[in-house]
C-alpha cells in the first residue's frame, strides 16, 4: 500500500502510529522490545523502517537522506531486517523463520553499534518465527541493553507464544473509520463508486481495497464467487475449475476471495439453516487451511480439488490416477 518508508506520504493511520511510536521513543518510554501488529496491508513495516530511520539519527533530522537509503539498501551496520530465506536448494524461500536467523539477531545485538547510536532488528512476518527460534528469542527478550530495539511486526500476533507477547510494548494497527478509508482512497486516485465498492467488498480494510482496485481484484473476486456458486449447483466441475485456479499466481488470491465471500454468506441476514452454517463455517477454515497448504511442496492443484470438492458437496475418494504426483 501507500506510504513507503523513504519516499511516500503515510496514510492518516500511519501517521498516528508513528507518532505515537515517535512521543514514547523521545519521553524514554519504549523498551527494548516492540509487538507492531494489527491487520495485514496497513503499512506496518513502513513505518517501522520510518521508526527505524528516526532512531538511528538519535531522534535529530538528519543533513542528508543517507541513513534512509542505507535502510533501503539493506547496508545500514546497525540496522537488520529479519524475514524469509532462501532454503538449502535455493529454489525457493523458507516458509519459516529459524533459529539461525535468530541467534545472528542475538550476535549482532550483542555489539557496539558501529556508527554509535543505537541498534534496530525488524523481525517481519514474527509470526513465522518457528518453534526452536522463538526459545532462542525469548532469552534476547529477557536480555534487553540501552540502545538495543528489537521489533516484532506481525499480522497474527497470537501466533506468538504469549511470552514472548508478554515481554513486548504494543504498537497497534487498526481499521480507519469507514469515512477517512474512503478519503484516503480518494486520494489514491480510485473514483468514488468504485472506491465505495472496494470498501465495502474489503469490509473496511483501505490498503486491500486499494490493492483490488489496482489489481483488477474486485472482477477476480466476482469470477471466484460466480465459480463458488456455479460448482454448488454442479455446473462446473471441480477438477477442471481447481486446475484453472491453480494454473497462475493468483491462487492465493482466489482462495482469499473466496474465504471472504463465504464468510459474508454465512452473516447474510435471515440465514438460520443450521446446516448451511456450519458448510460455510467449516469450508471457510478449510480455505485458509488451504492457503497455508500452497506455500508448502504440495502440489496446489490437488490441494484445490480437496477443498472444491468439499463445497461442491462431493467427497467421493478420487481415483489413484486423479491424485498422483
Amino acid at each position: 500500500m501507500s506510504g513507503n518508508a523513504d519516499t511516500g506520504a503515510f496514510s492518516p493511520w500511519q501517521q498516528r502510529a508513528y507518532d505515537h511510536a515517535v512521543a514514547a521513543l523521545d519521553a524514554g518510554r519504549l523498551g527494548h522490545g516492540l509487538l507492531i501488529c494489527g491487520p495485514a496491508g496497513l503499512g506496518k513495516r513502513a513505518v517501522a523502517l520510518r521508526l527505524a530511520h528516526h532512531v538511528l539519527n538519535g531522534g535529530q533530522p538528519p543533513a542528508s537522506d543517507r541513513t534512509a537509503q542505507l535502510i533501503a539498501a539493506g547496508t545500514h551496520p546497525d540496522f537488520q531486517l529479519v524475514s524469509f530465506v532462501p532454503n538449502r536448494t535455493g529454489d525457493k524461500l523458507r516458509t519459516e523463520i529459524v533459529i539461525e536467523q535468530i541467534r545472528e539477531v542475538s550476535q549482532k545485538l550483542s555489539l557496539t553499534a558501529q556508527y554509535g547510536v543505537a541498534q534496530v532488528v525488524l523481525i517481519d512476518p514474527a509470526d513465522a518465527i518457528n518453534r526452536s527460534a522463538c526459545n532462542a528469542l525469548l532469552k534476547t527478550l529477557e536480555e534487553p541493553a540501552p540502545g538495543r530495539y528489537l521489533w516484532l511486526v506481525s499480522a497474527q500476533p497470537q501466533r506468538l507464544p504469549a511470552t514472548i507477547r508478554s515481554r513486548c510494548q504494543r504498537l497497534e494497527f487498526r481499521l480507519p473509520a469507514h469515512d477517512e478509508a474512503l478519503a484516503w482512497l480518494r486520494q489514491q486516485g480510485h473514483g468514488a463508486a468504485d472506491a465505495d465498492e472496494a470498501l465495502a467488498a474489503a469490509r473496511g480494510h483501505p490498503g486491500l481495497a486499494d490493492r483490488w482496485l489496482r489489481e483488477d481484484g474486485l472482477a477476480l473476486r466476482k469470477a471466484v464467487a460466480n465459480d463458488l456458486i456455479k460448482l454448488e449447483r454442479g455446473d462446473l466441475g471441480v477438477i477442471e475449475t481447481a486446475q484453472r485456479w491453480a494454473a497462475d499466481d493468483l491462487a492465493d488470491a482466489r482462495l482469499r476471495h473466496a474465504a471472504d465471500w463465504v464468510l459474508a454468506q454465512a452473516g447474510t441476514d435471515g440465514l438460520t439453516d443450521a446446516a448451511r452454517l456450519h458448510k460455510l463455517a467449516a469450508w471457510f477454515d478449510a480455505a485458509n487451511r488451504t492457503r497455508d497448504l500452497l506455500r508448502t511442496t504440495v502440489r496446489g492443484d490437488l490441494a484445490l480439488i480437496d477443498l472444491l470438492l468439499s463445497w461442491a458437496g462431493n467427497d467421493r475418494p478420487r481415483s489413484a490416477g486423479a491424485i498422483r504426483k
